[in-house]
């Protein structure tokens, strides 16, 4: 009689085929991963942005009508019935992941992201003073455009 062996699992070769073919799919998957979510972090800051310069319209039309002139609050946090998630009132740049501030001194909105990359808006809610010491309204105010904090 005859004894047959038999030999169940992967060989050695196989084993490495099926290692590199799971590293070149590492490969491409993860940039797109981490590209996908930069971008969701993106649009979440743009989302607050947009809700935050609809917030000083509705401001500065609360303010023509009450007072009439329009003005935007020194915050531009404070246009919002909802601060965002992580919004501090620390007066200083975001420092922490998620984290979002306004710092009253500099006049910039932040947010750090969960890279640790870090992004201002330059906002000036638009009064000054004239040579007199008293309140001027030369312009509404702006709030500038993302920038990335180097």
């Amino acid at each position: 009689m005859k004894k047959t062996i038999t030999q169940k699992g992967f060989t050695l070769i196989e084993l490495i085929i099926v290692m590199v073919i799971l590293g070149i799919m590492a490969a491409v998957a993860v940039p797109r991963y981490l590209d996908s979510i930069e971008n969701a972090e993106a649009s979440a800051e743009d989302a607050v942005i947009s809700a935050i310069r609809a917030g000083l319209k509705q401001a500065a039309n609360n303010s023509l009508l009450t007072s009439g002139r329009e003005t935007w609050p020194e915050n531009p946090f404070d246009a919002l019935a909802d601060k965002p998630a992580g919004y501090t009132t620390d007066d200083e740049l975001a420092d922490t992941d998620g984290e979002w501030t306004f710092d009253s001194n500099g006049g910039q909105i932040t947010h750090q992201r969960a890279d640790n990359s870090r992004f201002t808006w330059n906002y000036d809610y638009g009064i000054g003073m004239n040579d007199e010491g008293m309140e001027d309204i030369a312009e509404i105010g702006y709030l500038d455009e993302r920038t990335l904090v180097q």
